[in-house]
């Protein structure tokens, strides 16, 4: 079932007319990466001691779709998609604001992963099983913490790491096998499949400055000044976006969310897991 699962979630992104560049023939994304966690991880509780209470467990927001105790076992189906070539190499020449081409992954490229998770809740509902897609859930939602600052209900990137699909870097991003480039979702469903067992211990396996002391590339990319040896300044970041980046490029490139994406290329951990000096 799992490898059904995979097959589907990769065909969908590599054929669909939706995943390419409005500037030219070329995807917004490559290949996916596909991971699995047990809806009882022992993690996603954990995550409320982390994030905050306020973030939710694959139990709350299925039982919150479907009803009190529906959701007896179940599973974590995460994705990464990981940005392709010509889109990081327009990037990796920016030095204040996203390209057009990031931008327009940003946004439209986020459009398509939600149809992405759609299509997989209406795949796995054919197939007899009740899903639902956290970030398009009515109870999903952006906040504000005072301890942890922006935040919302469900993180994709914790979900990702609790499916085995990398590790968070200084900057906050996560780091896979094809680097910290790209985009990430996933849906919780009823149907039980096997969880992966992760292949890193801590949560920062694949940082070069977090576990080595070296690198710090994404520092100086930073036009915000937002990443320091202390690591990743949350609003620095959300100001610069919003009172910067949204300003200058968002009604030029034809976007109401550019992102900005320079601490995640031209930099070591772009396309890869950065080997230890």
């Amino acid at each position: 079932m799992k490898d059904t699962i995979i097959k589907e979630i990769r065909e969908f992104t590599v054929l669909s007319g939706h995943n390419r560049l409005i500037t030219g023939d070329d995807g917004y994304f490559d290949e996916p990466l596909v991971g699995f966690a047990s809806g009882f991880d022992p993690l996603f509780q954990e995550y409320k001691n982390i994030i905050g209470e306020f973030h939710f467990t694959p139990k709350e927001f299925f039982e919150d779709e479907f009803g009190n105790e529906s959701f007896t076992k179940g599973s974590v189906i995460s994705w990464i998609l990981p940005i392709s070539g010509t889109v990081i190499k327009s990037n990796r020449r920016q030095k204040l604001f996203s390209s057009r081409e990031w931008a327009h992954t940003r946004y439209y490229g986020e459009m398509f992963n939600d149809e992405l998770k759609r299509h997989m809740t209406y795949f796995l509902k054919e197939m007899g099983y009740r899903s639902v897609a956290p970030s398009l859930s009515s109870k999903w939602e952006r906040l504000y913490d005072h301890r942890v600052g922006h935040a919302s209900r469900w993180s994709e990137r914790h979900a990702a790491y609790a499916a085995g699909l990398g590790t968070f870097s200084l900057s906050d991003g996560l780091i896979t096998v094809r680097g910290i480039a790209h985009r990430v979702g996933s849906i919780i469903t009823e149907l039980e499949l096997e969880p992966v067992v992760r292949s890193y211990k801590g949560v920062y396996d694949y940082c070069l400055k977090k576990n080595a002391g070296t690198c710090g590339v994404c520092i100086k990319r930073c036009p915000a000044g937002a990443i320091t040896e202390n690591g990743h300044n949350k609003d620095l970041c959300f100001q610069y976006m919003r009172e910067k980046i949204s300003p200058a490029v968002n009604e030029k490139y034809e976007v109401s969310i550019a992102g900005c994406g320079l601490c995640q290329t031209k930099v070591p951990c772009e396309r890869t897991i950065p080997k230890k000096p």
